[in-house]
C-alpha cells in the first residue's frame, strides 16, 4: 500500500538510508580534512594552508553540500516512514531538520567567502596581510557558531525520530532510546566548549553514529518493513 505521498513504507526506508550514506562525506572532512587545514589559535599557518590547499578547502565545501543533499533526502523518507504512528510529529520532525539544513547551508556561505578572499590577490592588497587573516579568522569562527547552531536544531530532530522510531512497531524500538541517546551526545559535544569548556566530552561524538547505523539498518533491512493496517494517523 502506498502513502499518499507516494511512496511505500519499505521505499521511504531505501531512500532514508540512501539519504543518510550521503552524509558520510561530512565526517571525512570534520574529522581528515579539516584539522590539517584549519589549526587553532594559528590563524597564519590556517591562511597558509588553505592557500596552499584550495582544492582541499574546496573539497571541504562540496562535502557539505553533499551532506545537506543527503539530510534532504532522508528527511523526505523519514517523514513518509513515521507518518503511519503520528503524521503531525513526523512532518514536526522533518521541518526541524529542515531548518538545520538551511542553517548549515547560510553557515557554509562563510567557508565560500574565506575561498573567494584566500584566492583573489586583489584581497590582499586590498586589506594588508594581518587584517586579512583577522577577516579570515572571524568567517571561520562564523562558520563553527552557525554549524554548532544547526547541529542543536538536528538534536530536536533526533528526538522526536527516536520516539516514532520507539512507538512505530515495524522498525525494532531499541533504534528509539539510541537515537534519542545520540541527540543528547551531539547536543551535549557541541554545546560543551559555550557552557562548559573544562569538561572532556570528546568520547561523547563517538556515541552519535547510533544514527549512521539506524540509516545502514534501513538500506540494508528496509525491504522487510511490513505495511500497517492503517498508512496514517493522527
Amino acid at each position: 500500500m502506498k502513502n499518499p505521498e507516494g511512496l511505500t513504507l519499505r521505499q521511504a526506508a531505501l531512500l532514508t538510508g540512501f539519504g543518510y550514506v550521503l552524509t558520510i562525506p561530512v565526517a571525512v572532512v570534520e574529522f581528515r580534512i579539516n584539522p590539517k587545514l584549519i589549526i587553532g589559535g594559528q590563524i597564519e599557518q590556517t591562511v597558509a594552508n588553505i592557500s596552499s590547499h584550495h582544492g582541499l578547502f574546496l573539497t571541504t565545501m562540496f562535502g557539505y553540500l553533499i551532506n545537506f543533499i543527503g539530510d534532504i533526502i532522508a528527511a523526505l523518507g523519514l517523514y513518509v516512514l513515521l507518518a503511519p504512528v503520528n503524521r503531525a510529529l513526523s512532518l514536526l520532525a522533518a521541518w526541524f531538520k529542515l531548518i538545520y539544513i538551511a542553517a548549515g547551508v547560510v553557515a557554509m556561505f562563510d567557508l565560500v567567502t574565506v575561498y573567494r578572499v584566500l584566492t583573489t590577490p586583489h584581497y590582499l592588497a586590498l586589506f594588508g596581510r594581518d587584517p586579512l587573516n583577522a577577516q579570515v579568522d572571524l568567517l571561520l569562527h562564523s562558520f563553527r557558531y552557525g554549524w554548532t547552531f544547526s547541529l542543536v536544531i538536528f538534536c530536536l530532530h533526533l528526538f522526536l525520530v527516536g520516539a516514532l522510531v520507539f512507538r512505530s512497531g515495524y522498525i525494532p524500538k531499541i533504534f528509539g532510546p539510541v537515537l534519542v541517546a545520540d541527540g543528547l551526545c551531539l547536543m551535549n559535544y557541541e554545546l560543551q566548549p559555550y557552557f562548559w569548556p573544562n569538561l572532556d566530552l570528546g568520547w561523547l561524538f563517538l556515541l552519535t553514529f547510533a544514527e549512521l547505523v539506524f540509516g545502514l539498518w534501513l538500506l540494508v533491512m528496509g525491504w522487510t518493513i511490513r505495511e500497517p493496517a492503517l498508512s496514517a494517523t493522527a
